[in-house]
């Protein structure tokens, strides 16, 4: 079981505030960004309710926090259903009163050349990646505007802005489109004083790219393209889940009062070379 440590003198202080993370389990046996956010916050010292699509996962990431002395619960949503989300929001606020931070980390892709994606299949990503944005932060909104204060944290992806050599074409338009609507919404809610930025990440070593990797290559083949890869970027080596969550918790915190509408590169690198 993952542990946590108690906020320490001088770490980011979330106190009395409410952290909705929607896609707080994860794929696979290694922790998601939206995992390590959740425990991040709760570190920070946040009340947090961890959304996902299965409940074993939600439950692991309220676990590890209330096991930890923070305090979170857990709730099960379709975050691409309008229903659901909404139901889980407002079970959100039954529990806690209010919601001051809101990150939305869904995503899923799938791969395959353009003549051969299925409508089918590039629905199913176009819908879940931005309808999940979406739909979490018109529900959320009313709340964050109650307050006066908040801020959503959207998640995109590097290859939105340059390409990394896969062809998972749905995920990379769902991603881009997550730009621009991080920056309509943060124009929209700047007066009410709600702020709404993105998040970039590059290459992650978390359960989402390894379980892509792995719907492209044979499991022997896994490591050698992780090395091949890293050699790639200036820094050498993946993000960790955790390298991403440490920027979200600085987004989420009183010390980026005055960003908003701004998408932040997370990549090591990578974005400044030709290298993909």
């Amino acid at each position: 079981m993952t542990k946590i440590s108690l906020m320490s003198k001088g770490q980011i202080d979330l106190s009395d505030k409410v952290a909705v993370v929607v896609g707080a389990g994860s794929s696979g046996d290694e922790n998601s960004i939206g995992r390590e956010t959740a425990l991040l916050f709760a570190m920070g010292g946040a009340k947090v309710a961890a959304i996902d699509v299965s409940i074993e996962e939600a439950q692991k990431t309220a676990l590890i926090i209330n096991e930890n002395g923070g305090q979170a619960i857990a709730i099960e949503a379709d975050a691409a259903n309008n229903s659901s989300v909404e139901m889980a929001i407002e079970s959100v606020v039954r529990k806690f009163n209010q919601i001051d931070i809101l990150h939305n980390n869904v995503g899923i892709m799938s791969f395959g050349v353009l003549e051969n994606i299925s409508t089918e299949d590039w629905d199913k990503v176009i819908g879940v990646n931005i309808r999940s944005v979406f739909l979490a932060a018109k529900h959320a909104v009313p709340y964050l505007k109650e307050r006066g204060s908040g801020t959503i944290i959207n998640m995109s992806s590097i290859a939105a802005i340059r390409s990394t050599g896969a062809n998972y074409h749905a995920y990379t338009a769902s991603k881009a489109a997550i730009l621009g609507l991080t920056q309509s919404l943060a124009v929209e809610y700047a007066p009410f004083g709600v702020r709404v930025n993105c998040v970039i990440p590059g290459f992650v070593d978390s359960a989402m790219m390894l379980g892509g990797l792995r719907q492209r290559l044979p499991e022997s083949e896994i490591n050698d393209f992780i090395l091949k890869r890293s050699s790639k970027i200036p820094l050498l080596r993946f993000a960790l889940p955790v390298d991403i969550a440490n920027c979200c918790l600085f987004l989420a915190s009183d010390l980026a009062a005055y960003i908003t509408g701004t998408s932040i590169v997370i990549d090591g690198g990578v974005s400044l070379t030709m290298k993909s």
